[in-house]
């Protein structure tokens, strides 16, 4: 599956990409979802994300479409030799090893400035330097002492989030530091480095309830436990042990739900007349609200809230959004073949751009499908490529 990128914002924009699990990959997903030529050096056997299983099974197909795949052994010199000529045609570097990886593969930005002047060269890190830089990092490893497991779970329960979000927020902040790097080069002409962290990101996402504490003095509370801001704005059990999330936010949309559902009492009550007052009265409130629910089925809920214009949401696993009628009916799934053979949708980035979603032009590579496009392309024949492959230099 190809399809042209001459139209994107990033095309001509040629990156150069060592890095595996989520994080780095990330990042170069979106600069290839966005036009950019990206070319993901492995090693000879593959990135090692793309044999994980369990909840790892799903990141190498997510993170690596629109890529090009160069197999390389970096521990001979002939393949660093490649490398070295590759980068020194690229505009970006992103890399997201441990700390003194990228230095002992000779890989390291003070080597490649000198080589590229004009390199944007981005690293995904746990830390930004400081006291914690030397740590190694994981998203949970970060939720937890960054107080995003402890805001999600109940009292003494810290409880990651359901999904890497510092990892995937990591590599979008390194591909918006990659961008603004590229776009102060146009300036100055020269490339710079940038630093995208996993613990700095996940500050960012507890930031407000840092500032609440800030400017309280009160400690914000988990969000199981939390007192809500708004009166209704909970998980409902209905019918069939089927689940509702319905959200009441303003005193209009209280006087709404109470006529649509035939709550007249509940409306009329004094106690209830406004959004502060329903918070305080969560006690009673709730417990009613949830008893006079209880027998309905979700869908006449939903249905109900959709008429009424009320905010609502049903309650869906992740598998069920391969099927979920708005992104169908929108274009946010894609059709997209993994290097096996088999035909997967896949959600596309969440923008669109001059009323167009961005496509998925190239399938995530097989190991080393581009090796000899790419290697053409710096000047070795065909003979040059199929030596270093009989040398199990290149594959």
């Amino acid at each position: 599956m190809t399809s042209p990128a001459a139209n994107l914002p990033l095309a001509g924009v040629r990156v150069v990409e060592f890095t595996h699990m989520v994080m780095g990959p990330s990042c170069g997903m979106i600069l290839a979802d966005l036009g950019a030529e990206v070319i993901k050096v492995e090693p000879l056997h593959g990135d090692a994300t793309r044999r994980l299983l369990g909840s790892g099974v799903g990141f190498f197909p997510t993170f690596n479409r629109n890529k090009k795949s160069v197999a390389i052994d970096m521990a001979d010199p002939r393949g660093l030799d490649v490398v070295l000529k590759l980068v020194a045609t690229a505009d970006v570097f992103s890399e997201n090893f441990k700390n003194g990886a990228m230095e002992r593969m000779g890989l390291d930005y003070a080597r490649l400035s000198k080589l590229n002047p004009r390199l944007v060269y981005v690293s995904h890190k746990g830390f930004l330097p400081g006291p914690y830089d030397h740590r190694t990092a994981l998203d949970e490893v970060v939720q937890m002492m960054g107080g995003l497991a402890y805001m999600t779970g109940p009292e003494g329960r810290p409880l990651r989030a359901g999904a890497s979000v510092n990892d995937i927020m990591g590599g979008m902040f390194g591909a918006i530091g990659t961008m603004a790097a590229l776009r102060a080069r146009e300036t100055t002409g020269r490339g710079q480095e940038v630093l995208s962290s996993l613990f700095e990101n996940n500050i960012l996402l507890v930031a407000a309830h840092m500032m609440q504490y800030a400017v309280t003095g009160k400690p914000a509370a988990p969000m199981p436990s939390r007192i809500s801001a708004r009166g209704i704005y909970d998980v409902f059990a209905v019918r069939d042990g089927e689940q509702i999330f319905p959200a009441i936010v303003s005193d209009t949309q209280w006087k709404v739900f109470c006529q649509a559902f035939g709550f007249g009492d509940l409306l009329a009550d004094p106690r209830l007349a406004t959004n502060n007052q329903r918070v305080t009265e969560r006690g009673w409130m709730m417990p009613a609200l949830r008893e006079r629910l209880a027998t309905r089925p979700a869908a006449e809920i939903a249905a109900t809230f959709e008429q009424a214009g009320l905010p609502y949401a049903p309650i869906k696993a992740p598998h069920e959004l391969l099927d979920d009628p708005h992104l169908v009916a929108t274009g946010g799934l894609a059709p997209m073949h993994l290097p096996d053979g088999r035909e997967v949708s896949t959600p596309l980035l969440p923008l669109m751009l001059g009323g167009e979603r961005l496509p998925v032009r190239q399938d995530p590579p097989a190991i080393g499908a581009h090796t000899g496009e790419v290697m053409a392309g710096l000047g070795y024949t065909e003979a040059d490529v199929r030596a270093l492959r009989d040398a199990k230099v290149v594959a």
